[in-house]
């Protein structure tokens, strides 16, 4: 049977495998433009036009593409010009992680996509989701609005510059995890547990093993014993260590039970079916409050070295601390106000799933051919959708015990993170694969396993107690949280520590308590994610700072301007002050006179239908630029011999904005343009330590190193260049390309060859190891209208102030503060992950999963507060993470001002809405 298609002006004949869809015939043939991010047609990262038609090709059957012309993303541009829509993407920076971008733009130039679809593009782009920009910037984008500004020498710092891997991003060239060929490749798929709680007694692996492709099936028999825990910190001992890469007790429904290799998926899969498990079920524990209690299963029963707070109990983590007298605070109190709210379990969703590739290099053969290997010996390579490289090298050398040298660990493109991967899911297991087998191996999650194998956010019960006097003075805060870690402490002591943290020292009671706990329960494992707990408490004291204002009829924007910390305050959280961190800088109250300014403003009010009801609410949060404990970053800043230069940072890159800061402080410093500057990272080969790109890191961390590096780098040209051409230093100037010497220009090029001459190389290094840290504050304001009658909700206006020091990239930023933003729209309205009373998850897809998608997100106004932070780079906070956290409490009070009802438990679902206040009525 004779088959041929038409790729981007090409013809192909090869004859699809039976049953294929499009998506990954195309990508099998190197078009890796087109993605996978959900293979139901729910998410539009895989779009391609099929006869100019956009069409999504993981539901696509490449058989019907026969005799048909596709276009992919790779084959927009034409003769070298970009399509005119990719150039817009580019001038308005319609993206951040860029992995859905390539759907974007093959919706939007199909032939289809006329001046009436544009007029509608909430119909229009339902097909298509984002999970980082917010759509602001898409819309932007697809409207022709031009946003980005032109590099000029030394200049670069405050400017609104484009992203360095722009142009391959739109152009499909970018290269993620899965984005490359390797030969011999083998593909695992991981047989999951049906149990919440269950011991193995025995695998069959017989028949798995018969099926034609498979060659190898791995069990807890072939794993170490080590315990470790999957979350990466600088510090592994901030993380229980109660994990085995396969395990012989299974604690919920989707952990892995068996490892099956293969020649294709298909084949691992059908393994996967045919290995026999025989478990004897345990009894399990989904609620926290029963996992703590008396007589309740034990999860963990492992001794002092797996550093588990209180085994016994199925506490993972624990963390009380007084300061004053809480029980006196309250008695002073002339008003007292007390609730529970209770926050869900929310999933990163990130549109790469999780997974890596690896391979070997080199040769264990002295003198055969190996170049790419450490001295010609042999070693793993380990292509991963991380965070955290150095850190997942250093868990699979101490797992493994291998050196670091015979371990390289590299992160290519990273297609959204959000705290997700800062953890190792899938290294260790396909590590121990290729190790067996000697084969390059690759793990890729589906969506289904995003959900019910990966991590979550966690889920939190607060119950908050405050008190006040009349005049509004607080007296007395006291909280009891207990958050859900799942059937693992990844995170789970230091998102309980966290979120007490600066939730409860952004406010100056005499008087705080907490008692939070940190619970094994048999369902998946919560882990990192966007706030780092924050959110979840944020939004319990937000809520309850509103109502004391109710009780106090006080404005809640006074009641907060009277309590909260100022410039030369300390945070004071449960159990005293953390040494290192200062408000180095002080926006809060520029925050709050944004939120004061919209109110006056505000006529948002008008455009709500006829008989809603309208309200209108705010909230403030704070934040710690950075983790505590330490979170290192090297750099090197070096001369090319061409004249341009070349920064060395382990930063990773996942929409983040990292690489386009760290190219502008290093422009700044060195008095060039960004665009001769070049950027290695991610790679544990080419660039030295760096903790990862979590935490807000990634401009006050590890920017902080690159500055230190284009500065001493800056200090040795010039020194060089002064010996050189006998001039004094003080009369040289540092230019785009060459040094000014008394009149005389000497070129970078020629520096660089009479440095080498002298065997001097110029190379700058910077050290930053996260302390001491400073604070970031933002606010959030809303104006909701609801419909009595059927409880629906529309967002008639959003403004957002930020203070984030010294802005390194206005429309980067922005797109950070507005991605925020979105993201916790989205599990303030509808986004849970939901598990029955086994533990299971149900909602394991995007359809049943609801993320935000363009027609549910308003246009938020963004405001930066005018500060210059005295510890950050040139004045810079981070503004990554913060937004996320008093988005839902700004909502929440914002519902209770339009309806008059308190909601206590996030998300604010509209049929929840409409039965309160249908139970009022």
């Amino acid at each position: 049977m004779s088959f041929s298609v038409t790729v981007n002006g090409r013809e192909v004949d090869a004859e699809p495998r039976a049953g294929q869809c499009l998506r990954t015939y195309l990508r099998d043939r190197g078009w890796f433009g087109v993605k996978k991010g959900c293979d139901a047609g729910d998410c539009g990262a895989c779009t391609v036009q099929v006869d100019g038609e956009p069409v999504h090709s993981c539901l696509y059957p490449a058989q019907r593409a026969e005799g048909r012309a596709v276009t992919t993303v790779e084959g927009l541009a034409k003769d070298g010009e970009l399509h005119p829509m990719q150039q817009r993407f580019l001038d308005a920076q319609g993206f951040q992680c860029g992995f859905c971008t390539a759907g974007f733009l093959m919706t939007t130039t199909a032939a289809g996509f006329d001046e009436e679809k544009q007029a509608d593009l909430p119909r229009a782009l339902k097909g298509n989701l984002c999970r980082c920009t917010g759509y602001r910037a898409v819309e932007d984008a697809i409207r022709g609005v031009k946003h980005t500004e032109r590099p000029c020498a030394g200049q670069a710092v405050g400017r609104s510059l484009g992203a360095p891997a722009g142009p391959q991003v739109v152009t499909g060239t970018a290269r993620y995890t899965f984005d490359m060929e390797v030969e011999g490749l083998l593909h695992m798929k991981l047989l999951r547990s049906p149990h919440p709680h269950a011991r193995i007694v025995s695998i069959d692996t017989a028949a798995a093993l018969r099926v034609p492709g498979v060659h190898a099936v791995l069990t807890h028999h072939d794993a170490p014993d080590t315990l470790y825990s999957s979350a990466r910190h600088e510090h592994p001992t901030e993380d229980p260590d109660d994990t085995r890469v396969l395990d012989d007790v299974v604690r919920f429904v989707g952990q892995r039970v068996a490892a099956v290799v293969a020649d294709s998926e298909a084949a691992a899969e059908e393994g996967c079916r045919r290995v026999v498990v025989e478990y004897q079920p345990l009894p399990h524990v989904i609620d926290p409050e029963e996992a703590m209690a008396p007589g309740a299963p034990v999860i963990h029963p492992k001794g002092p070295e797996s550093r588990i707070f209180r085994a016994g109990n199925n506490v993972c983590g624990e963390v009380h601390g007084e300061t004053g007298d809480v029980e006196r605070g309250f008695a002073e109190a002339d008003v007292v106000y007390e609730e529970t709210f209770r926050t869900q379990r929310v999933q990163h969703a990130s549109l790469e799933t999780h997974g890596c590739l690896v391979y070997f290099e080199g040769t264990d053969e002295e003198g055969a051919d190996g170049a790419d290997g450490a001295n010609g010996e042999e070693r793993i390579v380990v292509r991963s959708s991380t965070q955290v490289p150095f850190l997942t090298r250093r868990a699979l050398c101490a797992l493994y015990g291998l050196p670091e040298e015979k371990v390289r660990v590299v992160a290519g493109r990273v297609g959204g993170g959000f705290g997700g991967k800062q953890e190792m899911l899938t290294e260790d297991i396909a590590v121990l694969a290729a190790m067996k087998l000697h084969r390059p191996v690759k793990l890729e999650f589906t969506r289904a396993e995003q959900f019910h194998g990966a991590t979550t956010r966690h889920p939190f019960t607060v119950t908050v107690k405050v008190g006040a006097r009349r005049d509004g003075t607080l007296t007395a805060l006291r909280f009891r949280v207990v958050a859900n870690t799942g059937a693992y402490g990844n995170h789970g002591p230091a998102v309980m520590f966290h979120s007490v943290g600066e939730s409860m020292g952004v406010y100056k009671a005499p008087n705080k308590k907490v008692n939070a706990y940190s619970v094994y329960t048999n369902v998946v494992p919560a882990g990192a994610f966007r706030g780092y707990g924050l959110g979840q408490v944020t939004f319990a004291l937000e809520s309850a700072m509103d109502e004391l204002a109710r009780l106090l009829d006080m404005d809640p924007l006074v009641l907060r301007e009277k309590n909260v910390i100022g410039p030369g305050d300390h945070m004071e959280g449960p159990c005293g002050e953390e040494e290192d961190l200062h408000i180095a800088s002080y926006g809060l109250d520029q925050c709050l006179q944004v939120v004061r300014d919209a109110l006056a403003d505000d006529r948002s009010a008008e455009l709500a239908p006829p008989g809603w009801l309208v309200g209108q609410g705010f909230a403030m949060a704070a934040i710690a630029t950075g983790p505590p404990g330490g979170h290192y970053a090297d750099a090197t800043v070096s001369l090319l011999d061409d004249g341009s230069y070349d920064i060395a940072v382990g930063t990773a890159e996942f929409g983040n904005g990292t690489t386009t800061v760290h190219k502008q402080i290093t422009a700044g410093a060195l008095g060039t343009t960004v665009d001769r500057i070049a950027v290695r990272q991610s790679d544990t080969d080419v660039v030295r330590h760096d903790t990862g790109a979590f935490g807000s890191a990634g401009t006050v961390v590890a920017g902080k190193a690159v500055m230190k590096a284009a500065n001493a780098l800056a200090g040795q040209i010039l020194s060089f260049a002064a010996e050189y051409a006998r001039v004094p230093q003080s009369q040289l100037r540092l230019t785009a390309d060459a040094v000014e010497c008394q009149g005389r220009i000497v070129t970078l090029k020629e520096l660089f060859e009479a440095a080498r001459g002298q065997g001097v190389e110029l190379v700058g290094t910077g050290h930053w190891g996260g302390s001491p840290r400073s604070v970031a504050f933002n606010s959030q304001w809303f104006r909701v209208a609801v419909d009595p009658d059927t409880g629906e909700i529309r967002i008639l206006r959003s403004v957002h102030g930020a203070d984030a020091g010294k802005v390194m990239n206005p429309l980067q930023c922005r797109g950070q503060v507005e991605g925020g933003v979105a993201q916790a729209l989205g599990a303030t309205l509808f986004e849970r992950v939901l598990v029955d009373e086994r533990g299971e998850v149900t909602t394991a897809a995007f359809r049943r999963y609801r993320l935000p998608a363009y027609a549910d997100v308003p246009r938020t106004e963004v405001h930066f507060s005018e500060t210059s932070d005295a510890i950050g780079p040139l004045g810079a906070k981070s503004m990554s993470e913060s937004p996320f956290n008093p988005v839902t409490p700004a909502f929440a009070n914002a519902l209770r001002d339009a309806t008059g009802i308190r909601f206590t438990e996030a998300p604010f679902l509209r049929d929840q809405v409409w039965q309160a206040l249908d139970r009022r009525r």
